[in-house]
């Protein structure tokens, strides 16, 4: 009897799925994960929980138990945090003095004009009136050719100049800045990694951290109270009580 020879595929074992199919493997993954990234996870989260409305409130009382300007200037500064502020660069034409832009609105430099002026001190007016007889020695980066009351406090190099002739101007080592320098109601300028300028207030961190200084600004999403005092390049650091 003649053999027949099979020529087809070798016949393949069927495969064995894994147990879980394939779901255990991942279920390890994300517990590996979980547990490697935990400490950072709660590290974000105890910054991002202490920053409440209630330590807001906390931190402006124990503020104003001094009797100094600059806890004044950051217990106001710490007030802005409440506000809906959506970030909107636009020129806007304003009164003066006293001037603002809507409600509403706003970008870093609005957080220090209205934080000044809730101790009764306009930015808009002295920046102009200092302008009006110094025009030149102030930035010439727009290509005005005069002061204008509807910008130009507005502008981060124009605080800074102000602040650092009628205020006191801190030297920030080339070591880089360090946390004793600061006290609550310093204004910090910095420069961002994308080349703009940028401002804040000085303000003592939360709850148990409040040895710690942090800032409040508005970097894009409204006033903010954050830890991020050296997060960027410091270009400025002041202290100005708004006596001339």
């Amino acid at each position: 009897m003649n053999r027949i020879e099979y020529i087809g595929p070798r016949p393949q074992k069927k495969p064995h799925k894994p147990w879980g199919g394939g779901w255990l493997m991942i279920l390890l993954v994300v517990v590996a994960v979980t547990f490697v990234a935990k400490p950072f996870i709660a590290q974000l989260w105890a910054e991002r929980g202490e920053v409440t409305e209630l330590n807001v409130e906390e931190s402006v009382a124990w503020l104003t138990k001094g009797d100094s300007f600059g806890n004044e200037l950051a217990a106001v500064a710490l007030e802005r945090t409440r506000e809906d502020v959506t970030y909107d660069p636009a020129y806007y034409k304003i009164s003066f003095p006293n001037g603002d832009v809507p409600a509403g609105k706003g970008v870093c430099t609005d957080v220090v004009i209205r934080s000044y002026r809730a101790l009764g001190i306009d930015l808009q007016q002295l920046v102009h009136e200092d302008m009006q007889n110094n025009f030149r020695i102030y930035p010439q980066i727009w290509g005005l050719k005069g002061p204008d009351t509807n910008i130009d406090h507005r502008r981060v190099p124009n605080l800074q100049r102000y602040f650092s002739r009628f205020g006191t101007e801190i030297v920030i080592p080339e070591s880089g800045p360090q946390a004793e320098a600061f006290k609550y109601g310093d204004v910090v300028a910095w420069r961002l990694p994308h080349g703009a300028t940028h401002i804040g207030v000085v303000v003592p961190g939360p709850a148990e951290r409040r040895d710690e200084k942090w800032i409040v600004h508005n970097i894009g999403s409204g006033p903010k109270w954050e830890n991020q005092l050296f997060d960027y390049q410091m270009i400025g650091h002041y202290r100005f009580n708004g006596s001339q």
